[in-house]
C-alpha cells in the first residue's frame, strides 16, 4: 500500500540542519498554537498537533532523525517497501494477510519507516503474546494472532480520558469496521489498551486475536511527565527574581496564581499539589515549577546604563558566597 512521504523539517518549519535546541524551541511555537485544548477548530487542530508531535517525536530523537536522514530521495525505493506489503502470520494456512486501521495519531509513513508498529498492512507487527502459534493442519481450531500498535495521547485525555474513534480493516476481503476506543483517566506511557477479538481472525473455528494499542503521551509544549507529576520551566527575569512577583500559571485544569517571594534562586522548585495527573484512588500527582533566571539578550542605552549603574552600587559578589 502506497504511503504519503512526511517532510518533518517543512512540518516545523527548520532547517535539515537545525540543531536540537531550535527544533524544541519551533515544537514548543507550533504545539502551543495548534493544541486541542485551545483551538477553535478541533478536528483540524488535531490533525496538526498529530502532525507535530510525530515530526518532533522523529527529529528529536537522534536515532529516529538518522534513520530518517538516511531515507531521503530513496524512501519510496520499492525494495524498502516490498517486504513490508502484507504480513505474514504464523500458523495462517493462506500464508497472509492484510491489516489496516486509522485513528491512532500516528501517519502510515512513520509506522512503516521509523519503527512504530504500524496500523496499515505496510507497517503492522504481528506478534505471538501468548505463545499461540498453532502446531496443528488446517483444520485445526487456532486462534488469530495480537496485533500491536501506538496510539498517541495528549495529557487533557490522560486527566480526564476520552473515546476515540478507531477504523479497522482486517483484510481487503472484510468491510472497515468503526471501533470506540476508551482511553481511561490516568492512563500511563506504555501501558496497553485491549480491544478483545480486534486482531486477526482465528483459523478453524479458533477465536480471533485481540488487538493492543500502547500508549504514547503526545509531547506538551510546557509540561514534562514524569510519573504522575508534571514539570514546567518557570523564567524569571532576574528582577522578579530579585524583588519577588507574582505569575498566572497554566494548569491542566485553569490558570493558577503562584507567588514568587524575594530573593528567589535558580532551580528552586515551587510544588502546586494535586494538579498533575491521575495518581489512583482518586487521589492526583503534583505540578512542580522549577525556575530558571534569563537576562535580556539586547538592551537599549537607557537599560545599559542602569545595569551599570546598579553594577557599581551593588556590593552583591556571587563569587565570594560560601555555604
Amino acid at each position: 500500500m502506497p504511503v504519503d512521504f512526511k517532510d518533518y523539517y517543512k512540518v516545523l518549519g527548520v532547517d535539515k540542519k537545525a540543531g536540537s535546541a531550535e527544533i524544541k524551541k519551533a515544537f514548543r511555537k507550533l504545539a502551543r498554537k495548534h493544541h486541542p485544548d485551545v483551538a477553535q477548530d478541533k478536528t483540524k487542530a488535531n490533525s496538526l498537533f498529530s502532525d507535530i508531535n510525530e515530526a518532533n517525536e522523529v527529529l528529536s530523537d537522534p536515532d529516529k532523525r538518522r534513520r530518517y536522514d538516511e531515507l531521503g530521495a530513496n524512501w519510496n525505493n520499492p525494495e524498502r517497501q516490498a517486504p513490508q506489503q502484507e504480513g505474514s502470520f504464523a500458523g495462517n494456512p493462506g500464508g497472509s494477510s492484510s491489516f489496516h486501521y486509522d485513528g491512532t495519531g500516528f501517519s502510515d509513513f512513520f509506522d512503516q519507516f521509523l519503527g512504530g508498529h504500524g496500523r496499515s498492512s505496510a507497517g503492522f507487527s504481528p506478534f505471538n503474546r501468548e505463545g499461540q502459534q498453532g502446531m496443528g493442519g488446517a483444520n485445526t481450531p487456532q486462534r488469530g494472532q495480537d496485533i500491536e500498535s501506538e496510539i498517541l495521547v495528549t495529557l487533557n485525555e490522560a486527566l480526564h480520558g476520552s473515546t476515540r474513534k478507531l477504523r479497522l480493516q482486517r483484510n481487503d476481503q472484510q468491510p472497515e469496521q468503526t471501533l470506540q476506543v476508551k482511553i481511561p483517566p490516568g492512563v500511563r506511557e506504555g501501558q496497553l489498551i485491549r480491544l478483545s477479538g480486534k486482531g486477526q481472525e482465528g483459523f478453524g473455528g479458533g477465536d480471533s486475536g485481540n488487538l493492543y494499542l500502547r500508549v504514547v503521551l503526545a509531547k506538551h509544549p510546557d509540561f514534562r511527565v514524569r510519573g504522575a507529576d508534571l514539570y514546567y520551566d518557570l523564567q524569571l527575569s532576574p528582577w522578579e527574581a530579585v524583588l519577588g512577583t507574582t505569575v498566572h500559571l497554566a494548569t491542566l485544569d485553569k490558570a493558577v496564581t503562584l507567588k514568587i517571594p524575594p530573593g528567589t534562586l535558580a532551580e528552586r522548585q515551587f510544588r502546586l499539589r494535586g494538579k498533575g495527573l491521575p495518581s489512583g484512588a482518586g487521589t492526583r500527582g503534583d505540578l512542580y515549577a522549577t525556575v530558571s533566571i534569563h537576562v535580556p539578550a539586547e538592551l537599549s542605552p537607557e537599560e545599559k546604563t542602569l545595569w551599570q549603574s546598579l553594577a557599581a552600587a551593588s556590593k552583591f559578589n556571587p563569587r565570594t558566597i560560601h555555604d
